[in-house]
């Protein structure tokens, strides 16, 4: 089994900077993808960013040039450096990785940014 755990939410002001850890562990033979997703009070859940294995990475436009995910191959983890955050940023941030062919969740960090 694999589990992902994320840590470095919190709360902000606007302007400021979180950065997001994931942590993979479990029986890992494959890791295709990490990414984040997000999901705010009464919106669907949606991409904010994605890292492939060759290294591309893709952005939500709402986040581009203000978020930088990156990876850590060596210890399984995903990094989400968060900057210039904006009120509209705040959401549950959840954590996405394609491992072995299949898709993983973690159990979601609360982000919050105030005006």
């Amino acid at each position: 089994q694999v589990q992902l755990v994320e840590s470095g939410g919190g709360s902000v002001q606007a302007g400021g900077s979180l950065r997001l850890s994931c942590v993979a562990s479990g029986s890992i033979f494959v890791i295709n993808a990490m990414g984040w997703y997000r999901q705010a009070p009464g919106k669907q859940r949606e991409l904010v960013a994605r890292i492939i294995s060759g290294g591309s990475t893709n952005y939500a436009d709402s986040v581009k040039g203000r978020f930088t995910i990156s990876r850590d191959n060596a210890d399984n983890t995903v990094y989400l450096q968060m900057n210039i955050l904006k009120p509209e940023d705040t959401a549950v941030y959840y954590c996405n990785a394609h491992i072995n062919s299949f898709d993983y969740w973690g159990q979601g960090t609360q982000v919050t940014v105030s005006s």
